[in-house]
């Protein structure tokens, strides 16, 4: 036989006895890696078995814990909202009396005698009552009795005018309490009409009376033009 065909021959015969050697090596590894890793997984299970009770009691542990954390934030929020729930009252009884003391507060009234022509003289000292109301706010100022009372302590300005013919006397003066604070005077001057006025700031009481009063044997005027007039409002409160 001639080396042209012998070596062909020779390299193959050798060709497929190392890949069979190379196949039976690849079989032996992973049959050798397939046991390894079934040991791997024995040893995994093994190790998790030994500390399974440890990692059930971890676990308990943590859920008692997160059970007591969530109870103490329950027990948390039922007091802010309880706390809530009182400042929400409490700012509603500020506003009511905020309220309150605001309306204390609007305290301004204006009244004229109104379209009487000639009142007096009379024999004895009258309360005027000023009937035609322009202003109110508060309802310090009663326009039947002609008496204004303060119902909060506070400094008040009062004005008050008389207008009268002068043929007679003309006297007002303006109380508190009975007591004599301004006074207005006209003397007989004659055939004409005159107008007199004054005002005063006064420190009342809760419950003080400011009023005015026409003295005996004098007169005033006043008709749709509304000259003799009586007012006063709340400066501040005390």
């Amino acid at each position: 036989m001639s080396c042209t065909i012998l070596y062909p021959l020779l390299l193959l015969l050798f060709s497929c006895s190392t890949l069979s050697e190379v196949q039976q090596k690849e079989k032996e590894e992973q049959a050798e890696g397939t046991e390894r890793l079934k040991v791997e997984e024995s040893s995994v299970l093994l190790a998790f078995g030994e500390f399974q009770p440890q990692i059930f009691t971890w676990i308990q542990s943590e859920l008692a814990e997160l059970k007591s954390t969530v109870s103490c934030l329950k027990n948390t929020l039922q007091v802010t909202e309880e706390q809530l729930e009182q400042l929400k009252r409490k700012g509603n009884l500020l506003s009511v009396l905020i309220s309150q003391n605001e309306k204390k507060d609007k305290v301004a009234f204006a009244a004229t005698l109104g379209n009487t022509g000639s009142l007096g003289p009379f024999n004895t000292e009258i309360t005027l009552v000023y009937k035609d109301v322009f202003v109110n706010e508060g309802r310090a100022y009663n326009p039947t009795t002609g008496i204004f009372t303060a119902f909060v302590k506070g400094v008040y300005f009062f004005t008050f005018s008389g207008h009268n013919h002068s043929s007679k006397p003309m006297s007002l003066r303006l109380l508190k309490n009975e007591q004599q604070m301004i006074t207005v005077y006209n003397h007989p001057q004659g055939g004409r009409y005159e107008t007199a006025s004054n005002s005063i700031s006064l420190t009342l009481e809760k419950g003080d009376q400011v009023y005015m009063r026409l003295r005996e044997n004098t007169w005033v005027f006043d008709n749709e033009n509304d000259h003799t007039s009586f007012s006063g409002h709340l400066l501040f409160s005390l």
